[in-house]
């Protein structure tokens, strides 16, 4: 019998990345800072990103999908433990960009066109920005979204990526400028239960957002 508690496990699993531990086909590349190799003297913005999403892996982190209480803004939950959503927002804090302040400032005026699938009736600071699917929607009112393909060329440095692992578990990342080992394809920054890592997982599930965001 599911009692309340195992109830609460499975929606606070639900309300953040909704990853399993399901590894992608590649292996890692690096879980730890300092392996490879930075942009030097970045020329644009999503060479930063690529930049501080390399100098976040830690393949320490513990994925973590339990609901936490945070501090508003700059809330963080703490930083052994962590989703896919907070490799996002932990980078984009090192560039300045508190992703919780900015979801939660257009959650709050735009409510409607956010997703309502957790059944809130008002938005919650702790976990709105955590949201795959509220991620998306935002990136796509605020930044720019792109198309979704199968051509590895047309994810840049920089670029965001959601997928939908096994047809119903959100997930999103970071595209690096780091090659594969065939240098077909932009290495990924994300969590999907190994820690923050940096993995040649681009096409190891089904994509199904690809976003560009500067504030």
């Amino acid at each position: 019998m599911i009692n309340y508690l195992s109830l609460f496990f499975f929606s606070a699993l639900a309300i953040t990345c909704q990853e399993s531990k399901t590894k992608p086909v590649a292996g890692i590349i690096s879980g730890t800072k300092g392996e490879t190799e930075l942009i030097e003297n970045p020329t644009d913005f999503y060479q930063k990103l690529s930049n501080v999403a390399i100098s976040i892996i830690d393949s320490e982190v513990v994925y973590t999908p339990s609901y936490v209480g945070i501090n508003y803004p700059n809330g963080d939950v703490p930083a052994k433990t962590g989703v896919c959503t907070d490799v996002i927002i932990r980078a984009y804090r090192k560039l300045g960009i508190d992703l919780q302040k900015e979801v939660h400032e257009d959650m709050k005026a735009n409510f409607s066109v956010y997703p309502k699938t957790w059944g809130l009736k008002t938005t919650d600071k702790n976990i709105d920005h955590r949201r795959v699917p509220n991620l998306e929607v935002f990136f796509d009112r605020k930044g720019e979204k792109l198309k979704v393909t199968k051509n590895a060329s047309d994810y840049k440095t920089g670029d965001l990526v959601t997928w939908m692992i096994a047809g119903k578990m959100p997930h999103v990342g970071i595209v690096t400028h780091k090659k594969s080992t065939d240098g077909k394809r932009n290495l990924i920054v994300h969590n999907v239960g190994g820690g923050q890592v940096l993995e040649d997982c681009l096409f190891s599930w089904e994509i199904v957002g690809h976003f560009r965001y500067e504030k």
